[in-house]
């Protein structure tokens, strides 16, 4: 099969990778980028290379049944987790796998980020699924991802990190970067309101939220 033809593609899934890491939302070991390429392939970042520094010529590209048409790059071991929310989630293209500091100290915790501070997370992120802790690479984790997936476009992965779904590579992005926005301010508005020095937090009530998801949904 000729897999140069998804070159663009898969230069675009290096160059997002890039960006995850140059904001500091993930490492060079950690997170992981898919793109659905065709009804039968999409591509991923590879395992054990830097992701700072990748070309599209080092994205794996892999067929849903799970054969690695790029045998000289090694898939990432979560390479079966993406291709679970991609199967599963036939309206989307994108999964982004990150480990944003504030957003997984709070999977860590098992408490929620609060998306109603401002009005954007609310729109983009609405209430974020949660994933029981299962161990990363396994068939066990894929399943309790692809089962979020259908609650929300957001799953916080219990002592692992968040996942994210978008129609495009930049919408998938987009709500991990509002998800951690939305988890610092969280911890600083909890912070400041446990120093008992009289801080109040006025987040979105229910009215606001409902206006929104009209907003939102078109009703």
């Amino acid at each position: 099969m000729d897999i140069e033809r998804f070159a663009p593609q898969r230069a675009q899934v290096a160059a997002m990778m890039t960006r995850l890491y140059q904001c500091r939302l993930t490492t060079t070991s950690g997170g992981n980028i898919s793109l659905r390429l065709s009804e039968d392939l999409f591509c991923i970042t590879p395992s054990k290379l830097d992701k700072a520094n990748l070309t599209g010529d080092l994205i794996a590209v892999v067929t849903f049944s799970g054969e690695n048409l790029t045998p000289h790059l090694p898939l990432s071991i979560e390479s079966e987790m993406h291709r679970k929310a991609l199967s599963n989630r036939l309206d989307i293209s994108a999964v982004v796998h990150a480990h944003p500091s504030y957003a997984s100290a709070f999977t860590a915790m098992k408490r929620a980020i609060n998306t109603k501070l401002l009005a954007e997370s609310w729109f983009l992120l609405e209430q974020p699924a949660f994933a029981s802790y299962e161990r990363m690479g396994t068939v066990a984790l894929a399943e309790a991802v692809a089962a979020s997936l259908a609650k929300s476009n957001v799953v916080l992965m219990e002592n692992h990190g968040v996942l994210t779904v978008g129609k495009t590579l930049i919408e998938a992005f987009d709500l991990i970067e509002v998800l951690e926005n939305s988890a610092m301010m969280t911890f600083v508005t909890e912070l400041l309101a446990a120093t008992g020095k009289g801080w109040q937090t006025s987040a979105l009530d229910e009215a606001r939220c409902d206006e929104l998801m009209r907003m939102k949904h078109g009703g």
